[in-house]
């Protein structure tokens, strides 16, 4: 059963295409490679034992889109593709409405008209905006501070018009926390380009020297140690939450959303320490103000995705980090 994944040479995506590979499915990747590189190809061939299918494009092409459906017999989407800078959204807003959007659009037209209508959504913890409780279960209002955030909102309303517009609609929203590590090989892992925005990212390349220090932004937070507080996990837990989310549309046909995160709150502080005592390398740390747009407090309730998906996070922070050094270690360049 071959399913597409969108933006699977990406962080996430390429996680994900090997968690397919170790099961009965076989990822096609779709890639513009805009903040990707092809060589993770190489790096995903090793690791499933052969060469992964794939095609280049853009997801706002929606005659691509279609023959690669047709071309490939799709069974199922995994839509990943979409810018995720939430800074950077506040400066671009338009990039981030058009992209995010259109090629959420296009994609769902190129899928209706092959008649593919199974798919599993990247969505985010953002569409919660500043929640009024924890932990966060997926019943709570929504409301976004960036555009980032709106369009993975907009993005959630228009899968549910969809749904309820036509029931051979099998569509799984996955709000995800904050994905970090890599796969414990160290062949694969999270490569930004440019000075990363991500906190894990910004550690391991302080600790492999490409980066001075750590800048942790906001010391003030209404928070034990004055950070602030997210919900961190392993991305090869999410990678298999989408496995499982993939095995409940195929099986049961049913659209849900549900929350991928540990349940548990760790601080930047928290996460310092634990990278510190996993690998031994010190990190040296620059307090600088609060980001527009970050929450002081955001962790999960993740007990809908083991309900409906039977899926729990059961990598530990000590694991993320050591696997996030590991490929940091081996890949000092990225790729």
């Amino acid at each position: 059963m071959k399913i597409l994944v969108t933006g699977g040479a990406g962080y996430i995506g390429s996680h994900t295409c090997v968690a397919l590979a170790h099961t009965q499915y076989v990822p096609v990747i779709v890639d513009n490679y805009c903040n990707s590189s092809p060589a993770v190809l190489q790096r995903l061939a090793l690791l499933t034992g052969g060469p992964v299918l794939h095609e280049k494009g853009d997801v706002c092409d929606c005659d691509f889109l279609k023959n690669v459906i047709q071309k490939h017999e799709i069974s199922a989407v995994v839509h990943f593709a979409a810018h995720k800078s939430a800074p950077e959204s506040l400066s671009c807003p338009l990039k981030y409405h058009h992209n995010n959007l259109t090629g959420l659009l296009s994609l769902l037209q190129a899928m209706d008209a092959t008649g593919c209508r199974t798919l599993v959504y990247s969505s985010s913890a953002t569409v919660y905006g500043s929640p009024a409780a924890l932990p966060i279960r997926e019943d709570f209002p929504r409301s976004c501070a960036t555009p980032y955030g709106l369009t993975k909102l907009v993005g959630e309303d228009i899968l549910s018009s969809l749904c309820h517009s036509n029931s051979e609609w099998a569509i799984g929203t996955l709000r995800y926390f904050n994905p970090v590590g890599a796969h414990p090989s160290g062949l694969i892992g999270e490569s930004p380009a440019g000075t990363p925005e991500n906190l894990m990212p910004c550690i391991t390349q302080v600790a492999v020297g490409k980066l001075p220090h750590l800048n942790i932004f906001g010391s003030d937070y209404p928070t034990p140690d004055g950070t602030a507080i997210r919900d961190f996990l392993h991305v090869m837990d999410l990678a298999e939450g989408h496995i499982a989310a993939l095995h409940a549309l195929l099986e049961k046909r049913r659209p849900f959303t549900v929350n991928l995160g540990t349940g548990k709150g760790q601080s930047v502080l928290d996460v310092v320490r634990a990278f510190e005592q996993a690998t031994g390398r010190q990190i040296p740390i620059n307090f600088a103000p609060r980001r527009p747009g970050d929450t002081a407090e955001c962790w999960a309730d993740p007990s809908e995705a083991h309900r409906i998906l039977g899926w729990r996070a059961t990598r530990s922070l000590r694991d993320m980090c050591a696997d996030a050094w590991r490929w940091q270690q081996q890949n000092p360049g990225g790729y």
